[in-house]
């Protein structure tokens, strides 16, 4: 790449506990490699949350070699302790955080995260997303404080778009979030929570929003191989490239749309990559 082209690695679900090491390892040797400018983790850190898993997660995440920024995904906030969850959800996160939802400033080009989880919400599926008043107007306010010209790379867990289904939407709010988003300089939303990377356009009535998902580096896969994403900024132009250990092509990795939910495709129609590597059963869930 050239001087001017800053790197930005886009990770996602690692799911220590159920982490893929080949991949990690990979990984690594990459940012060893390609020295990104920044490293952006879209949550999910974690299997359950357990307290081993998030010391796997700080060791490996603080041997990388770049300024990094990590969202809270679902999985990351405690399962089995109530208390923990309601008083102190993000407690395990105490050797990386620094690093938690922060906002990482780059030459015309800033990472700003947006908090799409929840420690319970007036619904039964907790893992979904929601983007509270509160959470969209400390990012839109990050964004609002850049200096001109610059643009903004949002991360969030789950992504924004909704798909339709009033009772079950993926991420409540994320309409109102999206057409906010679209009223600024912001080059793209980057998510996780499928486990299939994706690089789609979303219209809002003030625009469209570009909207860039990451794959999965566990062994909890869906219909592609572990892959991250290795974005390029050239100071007007995003160029995104999926890295996949079985060295697919781009376009081979790719969904065309958004799951209602973070389930493997099991059923006709339902998103999958042109590569369509589904697994058989999914991993157990431990």
């Amino acid at each position: 790449m050239a001087d001017a082209t800053r790197l930005i690695f886009h990770l996602s679900d690692i799911h220590f506990g159920l982490e893929n090491n080949r991949a990690l390892d990979w990984v690594q040797r990459e940012i060893a490699r390609l020295r990104p400018d920044a490293i952006a983790i879209t949550g999910d850190l974690t299997m359950r949350a357990r307290s081993r898993e998030f010391a796997a997660a700080t060791r490996w995440i603080n041997t990388l070699e770049a300024p990094v920024t990590v969202d809270v995904g679902n999985h990351d906030l405690p399962y089995f302790n109530p208390l923990e969850r309601f008083l102190m959800p993000y407690r395990r996160f105490h050797g990386m955080e620094e690093k938690v939802e922060r906002e990482i400033d780059l030459p015309g080009l800033a990472i700003v995260p947006l908090r799409t989880t929840a420690r319970a919400q007036p619904r039964l599926n907790w893992s979904k997303g929601w983007v509270s008043s509160a959470a969209l107007e400390k990012c839109l306010a990050a964004i609002d404080r850049l200096p001109p010209g610059t643009r903004a790379l949002v991360t969030v867990h789950h992504p924004l778009r909704e798909v339709g289904t009033a009772g079950t939407a993926l991420t409540r709010h994320g309409n109102r979030a999206l057409a906010e988003l679209a009223k600024r300089p912001v080059a793209a939303v980057l998510s996780g929570h499928v486990h299939d990377p994706f690089d789609i356009l979303e219209d809002t009535p003030h625009g469209a929003v570009r909207m860039i998902g990451a794959g999965t580096l566990s062994q909890r896969t869906r219909s592609t191989p572990p892959s991250f994403n290795q974005i390029g900024w050239d100071g007007t132009k995003l160029t995104v490239k999926v890295r996949s250990l079985a060295e697919v092509p781009t376009r081979d990795m790719l969904i065309d749309d958004v799951p209602e939910d973070a389930t493997p495709p099991r059923q006709p129609g339902e998103p999958v990559a042109p590569v369509n590597q589904v697994p058989r059963t999914d991993p157990p869930v431990r």
